[in-house]
């Protein structure tokens, strides 16, 4: 097997710091006005878009925003309106369990608390990990398929599961980009570091980048 390309600590900085440029303020894609709305998008959004989530959760929250709201929804109704998410029944069985645990555990707020986060029915590392991030501003990386892949490609990072990767990424990038790490990785991989054909040819990080073959300008 051809030896894995590792980024140096300097192209790392460079990475990101184009990055940076590219979007100075990267956000998720996810729609919510607060952090339980996050909390429910990030839970439903496990094998499905955001896109796909978005379009559910619009109609959901204009019912029900609040743990105490949901519950009162209840789990038929919100299954009935998130059908089309995979997983549906599941996740809504889930959704109601954490809003009843928010209010008995939490006085019906979200924790900013890993352990706590991570109680919650159908809370697990990256769910957590993306709401202490993106809610609390805490420097933690959510390692999806996108994140996952993008290391790989570009030897930030090469371990064999999402907590190596996650590891070895928190090691590597400078703390100035830490914090907005996690969405940037998901967006490069999202719209250019694609998982069946990168667009290399318009890549901001193509040549700090061992993957090859690079795609060139697509024809026509």
């Amino acid at each position: 097997m051809p030896k894995l390309s590792r980024m140096s600590r300097a192209h790392c900085a460079e990475f990101f710091s184009r990055l940076r440029q590219a979007n100075p303020a990267p956000q998720t894609e996810l729609e919510y006005t607060s952090p339980f709305e996050l909390l429910v998008a990030v839970v439903l959004s496990a094998q499905a878009t955001d896109a796909s989530v978005n379009r559910a959760t619009r109609s959901v929250f204009a019912l029900a925003n609040s743990p105490q709201a949901m519950l009162v929804l209840g789990e038929e109704r919100l299954a009935r309106a998130i059908q089309t998410i995979g997983l549906y029944r599941t996740k809504s069985k889930n959704v109601i369990a954490l809003s009843r645990l928010l209010l008995e555990r939490h006085q019906g707020e979200v924790p900013e608390d890993r352990e706590a986060l991570e109680a919650l029915p159908g809370v697990g590392r990256k769910t957590a990990s993306v709401v202490l991030n993106t809610v609390f501003g805490q420097p933690t990386i959510a390692v999806d398929t996108h994140v996952f892949r993008v290391a790989h490609r570009t030897g930030l990072a090469h371990g064999k599961d999402v907590s190596t990767v996650e590891q070895e990424l928190v090691r590597i990038i400078p703390q100035e980009y830490i914090a907005d790490a996690h969405h940037w990785l998901i967006l490069h991989g999202r719209y250019t570091c694609k998982a069946r054909l990168p667009e290399c040819w318009r890549c901001v990080v193509a040549d700090l980048c061992p993957f090859e073959p690079k795609t060139g300008t697509p024809r026509g």
